[in-house]
């Protein structure tokens, strides 16, 4: 608080509100259980493993060669786009996966609410596309595997479950990813809140009170 000399009034400084808000918890220590717990941190790793599902079936059986040919083939209707495009998304998810994880453990550090708002904007930015590119990849890779010829391609149905288990997680990874927007958006409104607070009352000098 600012006081004048004895006998004169006293106005205190305004104080942002604490943890739930912006910079609050900013310094703190990093508490692994409390981090593990939240939803955000739940979601974030869950579209990680949802990834690992996505390309690892692509890439471990979604290559397959009829029995008069040497030559692998994309499983999905012989299409190469359609497990290049899988894999690709799935590569790309993994790691945005870790690299936000990261900066989900990190964020408590950062002090500053502007640098906190761009991490929160890149965090939405980045899982509202990725949840748009795996609605593409579900509705692209169920496409080709209509189209599929399995009594021609695969008649030993050798890659029909990781096929499936492809269209299936990048089905699942659609919602997980939409969560994730909705998280950092929740996260976005109070950084805001503090960013408004401050204007109003932190940079408002004070003055001594007769």
């Amino acid at each position: 608080s600012l006081c004048p000399p004895p006998g004169g009034g006293c106005r205190k400084m305004e104080t942002a509100p604490g943890a739930a808000y912006g910079a609050g918890r900013a310094g703190g220590a990093f508490d692994p259980l409390t981090f593990i717990r939240q939803p955000q941190t739940i979601a974030r790793a869950v579209s990680w493993l949802f990834s690992i599902v996505v390309f690892g079936s692509i890439v471990n059986e979604g290559y397959m060669n009829r029995p008069s040919e040497v030559e692998q083939h994309c499983i999905f209707n012989r299409n190469p786009n359609a497990c290049n495009y899988g894999i690709t998304i799935g590569v790309l998810a993994f790691f945005g996966c870790m690299a936000f994880l990261a900066l989900d453990a990190y964020f408590p550090q950062i002090s500053s609410v502007k640098d906190r708002k761009k991490v929160v904007l890149g965090d939405i930015g980045f899982s509202a596309i990725w949840s748009f590119l795996w609605f593409v990849a579900f509705c692209f890779l169920t496409n080709q595997w209509q189209a599929t010829d399995l009594e021609e391609d695969d008649p030993l149905k050798e890659g029909a479950d990781a096929a499936r288990a492809a269209i299936a997680f990048s089905f699942f990874s659609i919602f997980t990813w939409g969560y994730l927007v909705l998280f950092a958006m929740d996260r976005l409104k109070d950084i805001t809140f503090t960013e408004e607070y401050n204007k109003l009352f932190l940079s408002q000098p004070t003055h001594p009170l007769a």
